[in-house]
């Protein structure tokens, strides 16, 4: 923490403490949404972690996850220059998680939900979406979800195909993979009302389809939602002929004969980390774009490229939601980064340290919140 005015003699520390602080307190007692704008709360943000699900490494816990906050706080910071606190609950309880983040909210602008397995992080978040006056974002959701629909528009772009028209095998419907299905039927950046039309999710039980049975909440909603044909196969037979293949599940799960069998202009996102669902140079040599979640290969996909800049501008606006209006104006922006002379099979999305990507996502993101809040 660092004080941005100095306190030299005993006035300064009066009006810092008591008794001029007590101005403050008092004008924010009469008008609570003042505390955005004479308080912290107005560029703070809580990284929110229950331990269950870190990285690639599983359950580990709240104290073996506080490293990976932290670093979530440094680039929130570095990034976005919003300061950002590490909140590790010793708690995978739904309800004390929920309840714990709901008594912090005050002294925060924003809350990220980070590192909870699913399926309980869509209720805590749904729950705290509903609680909270504050906009609510679970990033191994919703930035993978923005940097993924970036990515794949510019990748469309390359091979001269439309979103609408392709045929797109994922495979994982856990947190992020259900979050990048629910972006890509919402609407496709670039296109408005263009929507993906053909999808086929898969899990480790192979195709999600209307007829399995044992479908819980989540995947009762993709089966509804996708694979109109009820193709009740395996991942390797969705891929055959699909345009597009999106990994967001485990390693080693598909070979370089399987991207082959894929259609012409294939584009593969292996976003397995760290090692991804198929060979990033196998899938090469029959893909025409292939997109990885690692920084030894072009197209990384890294959702520090999406979060910095959704926060900043969520807390410009002071907006009190997070909504699909807002990501898909995040994802356009992000998109838009890469200019049309220089996008390529080998870059379609942005470095991560690139000057212009927080802040041309803050700005669509702040102009997406700004005309929603005034509706």
């Amino acid at each position: 923490m660092r004080s941005k005015v100095p306190r030299r003699n005993r006035d300064d520390l009066s009006m810092a403490y008591t008794p001029g602080v007590g101005r403050v307190a008092l004008a924010i007692a009469g008008n609570r949404e003042d505390a955005r704008r004479l308080t912290i709360k107005r560029n703070s943000v809580a990284v929110v972690t229950d331990g269950s699900a870190v990285l690639g490494l599983g359950n580990i816990g709240p104290y073996a996850a506080l490293p990976v906050m932290e670093g979530k706080a440094a680039l929130f910071k570095q990034f976005a220059d919003i300061d950002a606190w590490p909140i590790c609950l010793d708690s995978q309880d739904t309800d004390e998680i929920v309840r714990a983040v709901q008594l912090i909210a005050p002294g925060f602008g924003g809350i990220n939900l980070e590192d909870i397995s699913a399926p309980r992080c869509f209720e805590v978040e749904r729950r705290l979406r509903g609680l909270l006056d504050i906009p609510v974002f679970h990033d191994d959701q919703h930035g993978t979800a923005i940097v993924v629909m970036a990515a794949l528009t510019n990748a469309l772009r390359v091979v001269g195909k439309k979103l609408p028209g392709v045929r797109i095998a994922m495979a994982g419907a856990g947190a992020a993979g259900t979050a990048v299905l629910k972006l890509l039927l919402a609407a496709h950046p670039g296109g408005a009302g263009a929507t993906a039309a053909n999808v086929i999710v898969c899990d480790d039980q192979g195709a999600v389809h209307a007829g399995r049975p044992g479908l819980d909440d989540s995947l009762r909603w993709i089966a509804e939602n996708t694979n109109r044909a009820g193709y009740a196969g395996d991942l390797k037979g969705a891929v055959r002929d699909a345009d597009v293949f999106i990994g967001l599940s485990a390693p080693g799960i598909l070979s370089s004969a399987d991207i082959a069998a894929m259609a012409d202009g294939a584009i593969v996102f292996a976003l397995a980390n760290p090692d991804p669902e198929v060979d990033p140079e196998a899938a090469g040599e029959h893909a025409a774009v292939v997109a990885t979640g690692r920084s030894d290969y072009p197209n990384q996909i890294n959702n520090v490229l999406a979060f910095p800049g959704v926060f900043r501008g969520l807390l410009d606006a002071q907006s009190r939601f997070v909504t699909d209006e807002m990501l898909i104006a995040a994802a356009q922006a992000l998109a838009d980064v890469v200019s049309p002379d220089e996008i390529g099979p080998h870059y379609i999305i942005p470095s991560v340290f690139h000057p212009d990507v927080a802040s041309s996502v803050a700005v669509a993101v702040r102009d997406a919140a700004t005309r929603q809040l005034a509706r």
